[in-house]
């Protein structure tokens, strides 16, 4: 049996829980998702079990789970409009991901450039083989829920071609059986990169390191404005046509935050010295993140309320995928 018709185009995509978020995960993503959620039925996951691949400490993830929870809703998911649920808390992700290791070929996993990163870091020997199926899970979690599309940088569209070259097997293998996604890939403020390093993209895994790389949506005021000061600029002394990686970095995030496009951006500070772009980029995020933090705030005062919202969405969605589940089994033969 094929998948079942759906009145609007169904998004899925999801957040590991392994450290806060930063103003790139709200420019890039979280606040598309807000804004089109009337464009789309929404479904979006924190991503737990993709965590394991580091093993955390378990008191650690929990407490992420939730303050991403909180967030999630803070940048304006309403839980009316969408569907936010723990990925561990549905089963059948894990029952696919094992299906879909069976159908993905090593080698296609060894081309995914987040393993060949990985293991020329740490070495093949050493490296969980969690990281070599990530790729596998992450297409159980899209294929699960019959997405037409995949919200993601294009950082993150060779895991989406993958997703689509194991859906395109499994339906050539044994008929229509689940839906081939494509990738949603946003132009404006989609790639925000590293305040100290503006060749690197804005990440969680490096700002753990080097706390300078990124702001974080709850850091305070004062914490923004030290980073953004410090933040990696030209050897120019004042902001020039053509500008460099830093600056252009920091007028995207502005341009994003204000709403400019990036040509307006530059002519409202061509020939300023770079502290003035500074200023202005740490009050546009300051304006942008208070309000996100009050009802984060308000929202953590009822942790208990939060995990019942996340138990309802799980339940709701094991519904639709328990379905895909059941469909794949059966041309599997394992029904």
């Amino acid at each position: 049996m094929p998948p079942a018709a759906q009145t609007r185009p169904r998004v899925l995509s999801g957040i590991q829980p392994d450290f806060s978020l930063h103003i790139g995960n709200y420019l890039g993503a979280l606040r598309n998702w807000a804004r089109d959620q009337d464009e789309f039925e929404n479904y979006f996951c924190i991503v737990d079990l993709h965590a394991l691949t580091v093993l955390p400490d378990p008191a650690k993830l929990r407490a992420n789970v939730l303050e991403l929870a909180a967030l999630y809703v803070a940048c304006g998911l309403d839980p009316a409009r969408c569907e936010i649920f723990v990925q561990s808390h549905v089963p059948a992700h894990a029952e696919l991901a094992w299906i879909v290791e069976c159908l993905t070929p090593m080698g296609w996993l060894e081309r995914m450039t987040q393993f060949k990163a990985r293991s020329q870091a740490q070495g093949r020997e050493r490296i969980s083989t969690g990281v070599f199926v990530y790729p596998d899970l992450m297409a159980a979690d899209i294929l699960l829920y019959d997405a037409d599309y995949v919200p993601v940088g294009e950082d993150q569209r060779q895991h989406i071609e993958l997703t689509r070259d194991v859906a395109q097997r499994l339906n050539s293998l044994h008929g229509d059986v689940v839906k081939v996604p494509q990738p949603l890939i946003r132009d404006v403020g989609a790639r925000v990169m590293g305040l100290d390093a503006p060749l690197e993209k804005m990440s969680k895994s490096i700002a753990i390191e080097r706390p300078g790389h990124a702001v974080l949506l709850l850091d305070p005021p004062d914490v923004i404005r030290r980073k953004v000061a410090r933040a990696q600029t030209d050897t120019e002394p004042a902001v020039r046509d053509p500008v460099g990686p830093g600056v252009a970095n920091l007028l995207d995030m502005y341009a994003a935050l204000r709403g400019l496009d990036s040509r307006a951006a530059l002519a409202a500070f061509e020939g300023k010295p770079y502290s003035a772009l500074k200023s202005a980029v740490t009050d546009a995020m300051v304006d942008a993140l208070q309000p996100i933090q009050a009802k984060y705030a308000d929202l953590r005062s009822d942790d208990a309320a939060l995990q019942r919202l996340l138990a309802e969405s799980a339940e709701r969605v094991s519904a639709v995928a328990g379905a895909t589940l059941r469909r794949v089994q059966v041309a599997m033969g394992l029904r």
